[in-house]
Protein backbone atom coordinates (compact mmCIF):
# COMPACT_ATOMS: atom_id res chain seq x y z
CA UNK A 1 0.00 0.00 0.00
CA UNK A 2 1.20 3.54 -0.71
CA UNK A 3 -0.05 6.47 1.00
CA UNK A 4 0.66 9.84 -0.36
CA UNK A 5 2.30 12.60 2.45
CA UNK A 6 0.81 16.06 2.27
CA UNK A 7 3.08 17.89 4.67
CA UNK A 8 5.31 19.03 1.95
CA UNK A 9 6.42 21.84 -0.18
CA UNK A 10 5.52 23.11 -3.50
CA UNK A 11 6.94 21.08 -5.88
CA UNK A 12 7.69 17.79 -3.75
CA UNK A 13 5.76 15.00 -3.85
CA UNK A 14 5.66 12.37 -0.86
CA UNK A 15 4.91 8.62 -0.32
CA UNK A 16 4.95 6.28 2.41
CA UNK A 17 5.06 2.60 1.47
CA UNK A 18 3.44 -0.10 4.14
CA UNK A 19 2.92 -3.69 3.43
CA UNK A 20 3.62 -5.11 -0.38
CA UNK A 21 3.38 -2.65 -2.56
CA UNK A 22 1.02 -3.34 -5.51
CA UNK A 23 0.53 -2.01 -9.60
CA UNK A 24 -2.52 -0.79 -7.93
CA UNK A 25 -1.02 1.42 -5.42
CA UNK A 26 0.71 2.87 -8.66
CA UNK A 27 -2.09 3.40 -10.47
CA UNK A 28 -4.36 4.34 -8.33
CA UNK A 29 -2.20 6.73 -6.10
CA UNK A 30 1.52 7.56 -7.08
CA UNK A 31 1.22 8.13 -11.12
CA UNK A 32 -1.92 10.36 -10.75
CA UNK A 33 -0.25 12.20 -8.35
CA UNK A 34 2.89 12.65 -10.22
CA UNK A 35 1.53 13.21 -13.29
CA UNK A 36 -0.51 16.00 -11.80
CA UNK A 37 2.21 17.36 -10.55
CA UNK A 38 4.46 17.57 -13.60
CA UNK A 39 1.46 19.93 -14.91
CA UNK A 40 1.95 22.18 -12.70
CA UNK A 41 5.17 22.26 -11.60
CA UNK A 42 7.09 21.00 -14.54
CA UNK A 43 9.97 19.77 -12.56
CA UNK A 44 9.43 17.64 -9.26
CA UNK A 45 11.12 16.17 -6.52
CA UNK A 46 10.34 12.97 -4.13
CA UNK A 47 10.15 11.74 -0.93
CA UNK A 48 10.20 7.93 -0.63
CA UNK A 49 9.23 6.40 2.67
CA UNK A 50 10.13 2.97 2.89
CA UNK A 51 9.47 2.39 6.85
CA UNK A 52 9.60 -1.17 8.87
CA UNK A 53 6.07 -1.94 7.46
CA UNK A 54 7.15 -2.22 4.30
CA UNK A 55 6.76 -5.66 2.68
CA UNK A 56 8.67 -5.17 -0.66
CA UNK A 57 7.13 -4.32 -4.44
CA UNK A 58 4.95 -6.97 -6.32
CA UNK A 59 6.27 -7.63 -9.54
CA UNK A 60 3.15 -4.93 -11.44
CA UNK A 61 4.82 -2.58 -9.14
CA UNK A 62 7.88 -2.81 -9.90
CA UNK A 63 7.16 -2.96 -13.60
CA UNK A 64 5.11 0.28 -12.74
CA UNK A 65 7.76 2.00 -10.84
CA UNK A 66 10.44 1.39 -13.57
CA UNK A 67 7.82 2.71 -16.34
CA UNK A 68 7.28 5.89 -14.21
CA UNK A 69 11.03 6.27 -13.92
CA UNK A 70 11.44 6.18 -17.55
CA UNK A 71 8.95 8.55 -18.67
CA UNK A 72 9.33 11.28 -16.08
CA UNK A 73 13.27 10.45 -15.84
CA UNK A 74 14.35 14.17 -16.36
CA UNK A 75 11.61 15.69 -14.69
CA UNK A 76 12.45 14.61 -11.20
CA UNK A 77 15.27 16.64 -9.48
CA UNK A 78 15.84 14.77 -6.33
CA UNK A 79 15.32 11.81 -4.57
CA UNK A 80 15.17 11.34 -0.98
CA UNK A 81 14.55 7.44 0.09
CA UNK A 82 14.22 7.27 3.92
CA UNK A 83 14.62 3.28 4.89
CA UNK A 84 16.53 0.96 7.06
CA UNK A 85 15.64 -1.87 4.73
CA UNK A 86 19.66 -2.65 3.70
CA UNK A 87 18.70 -4.95 0.43
CA UNK A 88 16.49 -1.63 -0.80
CA UNK A 89 19.62 0.85 0.30
CA UNK A 90 21.81 -1.32 -1.33
CA UNK A 91 19.86 -1.40 -4.59
CA UNK A 92 19.63 2.49 -4.52
CA UNK A 93 23.32 2.98 -3.85
CA UNK A 94 23.61 0.29 -7.13
CA UNK A 95 21.29 2.28 -9.26
CA UNK A 96 21.08 5.56 -8.24
CA UNK A 97 23.98 6.88 -10.87
CA UNK A 98 21.49 5.81 -13.52
CA UNK A 99 19.35 8.35 -12.34
CA UNK A 100 19.89 11.90 -13.43
CA UNK A 101 18.11 12.94 -10.44
CA UNK A 102 20.20 13.59 -7.67
CA UNK A 103 19.50 10.75 -5.21
CA UNK A 104 20.07 10.36 -1.47
CA UNK A 105 19.23 7.67 1.02
CA UNK A 106 18.51 8.37 4.89
CA UNK A 107 18.21 5.92 7.84
CA UNK A 108 14.20 6.13 9.30
CA UNK A 109 15.50 8.04 12.28
CA UNK A 110 16.75 11.08 9.36
CA UNK A 111 13.54 11.69 8.28
CA UNK A 112 13.10 15.10 8.90
CA UNK A 113 16.78 15.41 7.04
CA UNK A 114 15.24 13.61 4.37
CA UNK A 115 12.31 16.09 3.86
CA UNK A 116 14.84 19.05 4.24
CA UNK A 117 17.29 17.78 1.52
CA UNK A 118 14.54 17.11 -0.87
CA UNK A 119 13.14 20.17 -0.32
CA UNK A 120 15.55 22.00 -1.32
CA UNK A 121 15.74 21.61 -4.62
Amino acid sequence: MITQLTDLPDGVLGFQAGGKVTGDDYAEILVPAVESALEQQGKISLLLVLGEEFDGYSAGAAWDDAKVGMEHLFSIERIAVATDHEAYRVAIRGFGFLIPAKVRIFADAELDAAREWVSAA
